[in-house]
């Protein structure tokens, strides 16, 4: 019998999708806009991951909620959780500010402010009522509207739990739905190499050109502090969760979400990896099950990132001082909001830049501005946004269930 390397049993997959990803970037600046023929490829797999957002989360909330019998504990997973949520803003926009002293990123920026722009106002009480209800039934059925889903399933779930027993039959069905959901998102990955490949192929070849123009000391600044939280900061939370066994297990796993968050470019369509990768970690799916979706809504370190970044960038092309603790503890406070809160928000990223906006007074003609900033680092955001979801579960794992949460979870 030939014995697999070590090494390799435990990273044969993410080093397939490393390599799919590598050989997607080769063709894509060997053939340039040529590589365009291959988007089918990826779209087909961005197509069955984002088909299986909806049912996914439904259940594995849902199922989690209804399969507690205990709601204390639901209550503790919810405030760990969004301590952890509001803690790692904080940490995520304070590097950032402080990063920007060494490196302004718009210190050498000249722009041109001819152009209008017309933006919807913002109204916090309808945009607040959108983001957690829906009018129609059929409208949760929707990605578009995941809090609203998360709101629903967590009522759906606490509905099954309180009926007791006679709620057996149908809280069963709904853990063996989520598991059948698990099942499908396996089957799915077979295809991620291939899909990976094509995607990154037709990225790099018909956008390569463009990202190599504009905005690049932004882009300078925010790619290596993004890399370095993705590895550092992650790599501390995960500490703090289970030691170096945590830190080992984490990075052993989370390399499939973080290439899906990285091609698909949403913490929502990376869901379904996600949750697969706390589950070969050992987080309690009660935990990640609940964590994980409503994170992927309203955890978003590597925003805060980007809205400190695009408070800076408007600082210097409008040449003010961006310096002094009420300048930046300011800055911290909106960045939070915008990356944090607002992005639960339909259309959540372009509110966010219309806050930044519309707090410091800035004109309208900067939208487009700040706008082109989160385009153009959109990738590494959103893969701390996702994998963010992954290291929280696993704190909260550590609070919820004690320093040996790891070895309980082994042996359930």
């Amino acid at each position: 019998m030939i014995k697999i390397p070590g090494l390799l049993k435990s990273y044969g997959f993410s080093l397939l999708l490393i390599t799919s990803v590598i050989l997607g970037c080769v063709l894509g600046i060997v053939f340039k806009k040529d590589a365009a023929v291959l988007k089918p490829f990826g779209d087909a797999f961005l197509n069955l991951l984002f088909t299986t957002i909806v049912p996914l989360v439904f259940f594995s909330i849902s199922s989690a909620v209804a399969g507690m019998s205990n709601l204390k504990r639901l209550g503790k997973i919810l405030s760990s959780m969004l301590a952890f949520f509001i803690l790692t803003g904080l940490i995520a926009s304070a590097i950032m500010v402080i990063a920007i002293q060494f490196y302004p990123p718009a210190a050498t920026l000249a722009v041109d402010l001819s152009a209008k722009v017309q933006i919807d106002q913002f109204k916090t009480s309808e945009q607040i009522v959108k983001a957690f209800t829906a009018s129609d039934f059929m409208e949760i059925l929707s990605k578009r509207n995941m809090l609203a889903l998360i709101v629903f399933a967590i009522l759906v779930g606490l509905a099954t739990s309180s009926c007791g027993e006679k709620g057996r039959a149908f809280s069963d069905f709904l853990s063996s739905a989520n598991e059948v959901m698990m099942k499908v998102i396996s089957y799915i990955m077979y295809y991620a190499p291939v899909g990976l490949c094509a995607y990154f192929a037709n990225f790099i070849g018909v956008y390569g050109s463009d990202l190599m123009g504009s905005y690049f000391r932004a882009m300078l600044l925010y790619y290596p502090i993004a890399i370095l939280y993705f590895f550092i900061g992650f790599s501390a939370y995960a500490y703090i969760a289970a030691k170096k066994r945590g830190v080992q297990t984490f990075w052993r796993n989370i390399i499939p979400p973080s290439l899906t968050a990285l091609a698909t470019g949403s913490s929502v369509a990376t869901i379904p990896v996600n949750l697969e990768a706390a589950n070969k970690i050992g987080i309690p799916r009660d935990i990640s099950e609940v964590v994980i979706p409503i994170g992927a809504t309203i955890h978003m370190d590597g925003s805060c990132l980007g809205a400190v970044l695009k408070i800076a960038f408007l600082f210097g092309m409008f040449h003010l001082d961006f310096t002094g603790p009420a300048t930046m503890l300011t800055a911290v406070g909106i960045a939070i909001l915008a990356g944090t809160v607002i992005t639960g928000i339909p259309s959540g990223g372009v509110i966010g830049d219309i806050l930044i906006i519309s707090l410091y007074g800035f004109p309208l003609e900067a939208f487009p501005l700040i706008s082109m900033i989160g385009a153009l680092i959109d990738p590494p955001a959103t893969m701390i946004n996702a994998i963010g979801d992954n290291v929280a579960s696993m704190v909260v794992a550590r609070v919820i269930n004690g320093k040996d949460w790891m070895s309980d979870g082994e042996q359930a």
